[in-house]
C-alpha cells in the first residue's frame, strides 16, 4: 500500500499543526490594555480576558519620582497581569510626558493661563503612543483602557462617534474630546456601559488585587506633588507683583501669577466690602486683576484648536450644550464656526476656531481650559478656551 513515509507524514502533521496555530493566532481576538494600576483599568483587562480576548498589558512610565500612576501603579499593574496570566509591557514615556505635559503646563501658567493637561495627555502621551506601540511592536490593532466613555460608529456619516458613559457621574468623555478618528478606530472602552459601583463588584468577583484600591485624583501631578501649587513651585520662581482692580488701583500683593486662575475667590488676601474674584491676569505687567462677580461673567467667548469628533466640521452655527470645566453642568449654547475669511488665508480649516454664544451669562470662563459641546450624550467637538482680546 502506497503513501508517504513515516518521517514525511510527521512533517506534514507538524506543518498542518503549525499552520493551524498560525491561523488560530490570527483569528484570536487580541488587544492591548493600558494599565495604570487602578481598579478601573484592572477591571477592564479582566473583563476582556474573561470574554476570550488575548490580552497584553501596557503601562506607561510617565513621571520621575513618586506617583500613583508610576512607581506604585506599575507594581500593581504587574501584579494584575501576573494574576491574569498575561504579558506585561512597560514603556518609558518620561521624556514625552516632560515635553508634552510638564513643559506645556509650566509655559501656560507662566504666561497667565490655566492649561488643562488631561486632554493633551490623552491624545499626545497616552492613546497615540500606546496604539502606535501596540501596532508596530506587538502587531495588535486595538487598545483598551478603563475610561468611562463609549465609542460607536455611524455608517451613514462614516465616522466614529464619542459618547458619554452610562454612569454620568464618572463620565470622562470631556477629557477625550481631542481624540482623532484614527485613534477612535482603535480604542475600546469596556467600562462605558458599566456603573462605577458595578466595576468594584466585578473586580471583587474576579479577586483582583486592586478591587479595594482607593480612587486616584483626576490629575496625577497633583497626586504626586500634593497640590498644583507645590508642583508649579518646583518649576516656576514666583515673582511678587501687584493685585489691582479694573482701574489699576493697587489693592494688594501676590507672590506669583502662576498661583492664580480666572474666577478664583479664595487666597487673595484682600479685605473688601464685597467678594472679589480674579477677572484677569496680566503677565506683561506681572499683575493679577480682581473685580466683582459680574466682571468675570461672559455671554460669549472664542475657542481655538477645535477638534470636531462625532460630526464633520459644520459651516453654519449649530445648537449644543457646553461644558467649560469637567464638573460643570452642560449649558445651552450656539456654536459659530469661523470661516476661512474670518481666519485669513492661513486658516488650517473651517471650524478650527469657533465662537460660543451662551443663552445665559457664564461665570469663570478660564483661558487654557477646555470647552466641550454635546448633543445629548454625543460629544460633537471641543477645544481650548482663548484669552479675551
Amino acid at each position: 500500500m502506497g503513501g508517504a513515509s513515516t518521517p514525511t507524514r510527521r512533517k506534514l502533521v507538524r506543518c498542518q499543526y503549525l499552520n493551524f496555530q498560525k491561523l488560530r493566532r490570527l483569528l484570536m481576538k487580541k488587544i492591548v490594555v493600558g494599565l495604570s494600576g487602578g481598579v478601573d483599568s484592572s477591571t477592564a483587562a479582566a473583563i476582556l480576558h474573561h470574554q476570550g480576548y488575548e490580552v497584553e498589558g501596557l503601562t506607561l512610565w510617565l513621571m520621575r519620582g513618586k506617583g500613583q500612576c508610576c512607581s506604585e501603579g506599575m507594581v500593581d499593574a504587574a501584579h494584575i497581569c501576573e494574576q491574569l496570566g498575561v504579558p506585561h509591557h512597560i514603556v518609558d514615556s518620561r521624556d514625552l510626558f516632560q515635553t508634552e505635559i510638564i513643559d506645556y503646563l509650566v509655559e501656560g501658567y507662566g504666561s497667565g493661563i490655566t492649561p488643562l493637561p488631561c486632554s493633551q495627555c490623552n491624545r499626545a502621551v497616552k492613546f497615540g503612543p500606546m496604539l502606535n506601540y501596540a501596532r508596530t511592536e506587538l502587531e495588535i490593532q486595538q487598545v483598551a483602557t478603563g475610561h468611562y466613555a463609549r465609542i460607536s460608529y455611524d455608517r451613514d456619516r462614516d465616522r466614529y462617534q464619542l459618547r458619554r458613559a452610562v454612569d454620568r457621574g464618572k463620565d470622562q468623555s470631556y477629557f477625550l474630546y481631542d481624540l482623532t478618528q484614527e485613534l477612535l478606530s482603535g480604542i475600546v472602552f469596556p467600562l462605558g456601559e458599566v456603573e462605577k459601583s458595578e466595576t468594584r463588584k466585578i473586580a471583587t468577583e474576579y479577586g483582583l488585587k486592586t478591587a479595594d484600591k482607593p480612587e486616584s485624583q483626576d490629575l496625577c501631578l497633583v497626586e504626586a506633588n500634593g497640590s498644583m501649587r507645590a508642583f508649579l513651585d518646583k518649576y516656576i520662581t514666583g515673582q511678587k507683583g501687584d493685585i489691582v482692580d479694573a482701574e489699576g488701583r493697587v489693592l494688594g500683593r501676590h507672590d506669583g501669577i502662576h498661583h492664580y486662575t480666572i474666577g478664583q475667590r479664595r487666597g487673595l488676601g484682600i479685605s473688601a466690602p464685597n467678594p472679589l474674584y480674579v477677572i484677569g491676569i496680566d503677565p506683561g505687567r506681572n499683575r493679577v486683576i480682581v473685580g466683582d462677580r459680574d466682571s468675570v461673567t461672559q455671554t460669549e467667548c472664542t475657542v481655538r484648536r477645535v477638534n470636531w469628533v462625532s460630526v464633520a466640521p459644520p459651516t453654519a452655527p449649530i445648537r449644543a450644550e457646553v461644558q467649560i470645566r469637567y464638573r460643570t453642568k452642560p449649558l445651552p449654547v450656539t456654536v459659530v464656526p469661523f470661516s476661512s475669511e474670518d481666519e485669513g488665508e492661513a486658516a488650517p480649516k473651517v471650524g478650527w476656531r469657533v465662537k460660543l454664544i451662551f443663552d445665559d451669562p457664564i461665570f469663570g470662563i478660564t483661558p487654557g481650559q477646555a470647552a466641550v459641546w454635546y448633543d445629548g450624550d454625543l460629544l460633537l467637538g471641543g477645544g481650548v478656551l482663548e484669552r479675551p482680546n
